[in-house]
């Protein structure tokens, strides 16, 4: 099983994750054209993806999802929530609407969502696995739940939130509610409450961890690895980064 990150932030998301014959995309946020040639970066060919599965409505995850499918005629997964906020926009599409609370199988994948909370109508985030390994996906989420905390224990891997440095965050030029949304329980996870996350769930097991979803103006790689690489005993060159521009070549969980 392994994983590949085609960017991550607020510009635009999507995560390729293969396990034996089978394909599928975590979100799909860039246009097309960007999304197959980010893909070709990775040898992934777009029309062999069996699966589009959406987390929530926002622009970043979804906005080139329903032209992506439609060409390559790839099913979207999304939850009832998500669908409805966003049905005018599937026209012509294969989708198939998820409880945030029930798992379902891909080929040789089972995604196992779990409702997170965050300014969306029915925002999911997700464990994958092929049976034998899991990647826990945690990216837009406000606040930890222990309802989150179960559901990501015994991960073999973690893609999981970096977004803000508390500090940065407070010093930016972002208007003050801008900052008050990414701050608040519905928002973005900060740098210290992702470690904290992290030192709550991490097991023996854990082989590989992303810092994922940094923003550009009020975060810096450094920081979300060293914040990451404290909470695991570990060194700041243990912790992977999936980028905005270049997201993240492909990890291998053994």
């Amino acid at each position: 099983m392994r994983f590949a990150s085609l960017g991550s932030g607020s510009e635009g998301n999507a995560l390729v994750v293969q396990a034996s014959g089978t394909t599928i995309m975590i979100d799909c946020g860039f246009g097309i054209r960007e999304t197959v040639a980010r893909c070709a970066r990775i040898g992934v060919d777009v029309g062999a993806i069996d699966a589009i599965v959406i987390t929530h409505e926002h622009g970043d995850h979804v906005g080139g999802a329903p032209r992506l499918a439609r060409r390559f005629d790839i099913p979207v997964w999304l939850t009832f929530g998500t669908l409805a906020a966003t049905e005018s926009r599937w026209e012509g599409c294969t989708l198939r609407g998820f409880d945030s609370h029930d798992a379902f199988v891909v080929g040789d994948i089972e995604v196992r969502p779990f409702p997170v909370p965050h300014d969306a109508r029915e925002p999911a985030q997700m464990t994958v696995t092929d049976g034998e390994r899991r990647l826990g996906v945690l990216t837009d989420v406000g606040e930890s739940t222990p309802f989150i905390e179960a559901s990501l224990a015994d991960c073999d891997a973690l893609f999981l939130e970096a977004n803000h440095c508390e500090t940065m965050l407070a010093h930016s030029r972002y208007p003050a509610g801008l900052k008050a949304r990414i701050a608040s329980r519905f928002g973005h996870l900060s740098n210290r409450a992702s470690s904290e996350l992290l030192r709550a769930i991490a097991s023996p097991k854990l082989q590989h961890v992303v810092a994922a979803h940094l923003s550009r103006e009020n975060n810096t790689a450094a920081l979300a690895q060293a914040a990451f690489a404290e909470a695991l005993g570990a060194a700041i060159g243990d912790v992977k980064v999936a980028t905005q521009d270049f997201g993240l070549e492909w990890v291998e969980i053994a």
